[in-house]
């Protein structure tokens, strides 16, 4: 890390990074297949689909053309299931509270950049009566562009009040190490999230890969060591 920016600020995935979520969005998934007559998936199968959104589990569950009106009403029907239990089963990861809690006390900014919807977002953190308080929550639908693209990163930058190179992103998807590193921050990658079994993390550049919100504590006691 010689020759890097102080760090100021850290932003976080929500799906597979800060939260589990996996368990509700199976159960909205097999609720939908169960609609159409079909039997549920797998767990195991569902899990290293949930942070590549709504389309990716409608594949997985359904062998509709994803052009066809039948796909759509489909992938609505996870949603609409989803939505109305959205924090049955959904935690934080465990560690992770401790984690938000070194962060604010080492003085650093933080904040949540996800492809999911605000009208999911909103309500799953409100429900979750969580203590946290993040300096930004930038959902999929707050700018035009989505991660890979890095406006929403530069976007919560710029709302927690850091510059780019003074800010790490945390996210167990491909797209968020593409997006923080467009963005000029340091990326890790959260192992411990929604990869799956042929994904290669160790392909992605990004600057660590931690197994554990205790992880990522060290990485960045480390880090500010530097400084």
């Amino acid at each position: 890390m010689t020759g890097t920016s102080p760090l100021h600020g850290v932003l976080f995935d929500l799906d597979g990074t800060l939260l589990d979520t996996a368990p509700d969005l199976a159960a909205a998934l097999n609720r939908t297949r169960a609609d159409y007559g079909l039997p549920a998936l797998a767990y195991a199968t569902i899990r290293p689909w949930v942070s590549h959104g709504s389309y990716a589990l409608t594949r997985l569950g359904f062998d509709f053309a994803e052009t066809s009106p039948a796909f759509e009403a489909a992938r609505e029907a996870l949603l609409e299931h989803y939505h109305t239990h959205v924090a049955v089963a959904t935690q934080p990861f465990p560690g992770m509270t401790a984690l938000l809690a070194d962060i604010e006390a080492r003085g650093l900014r933080w904040g949540i950049v996800t492809n999911k919807p605000g009208w999911l977002t909103e309500p799953l953190l409100a429900r979750l009566g969580l203590s946290w308080c993040p300096a930004c929550v930038v959902s999929g639908d707050t700018l035009p562009e989505r991660k890979p693209h890095p406006a929403p990163l530069l976007h919560a930058a710029k709302l927690i009040g850091c510059e780019p190179a003074c800010c790490v992103y945390v996210g167990d998807a491909e797209r968020d190490v593409a997006a923080g590193r467009a963005a000029g921050m340091r990326t890790l990658v959260a192992s411990y999230g929604y990869l799956g079994p042929d994904e290669d993390p160790a392909r992605w550049q990004a600057h660590a890969i931690v197994d554990s919100p205790l992880a990522i504590a060290r990485w960045l006691a480390a880090s500010l060591d530097e400084h």
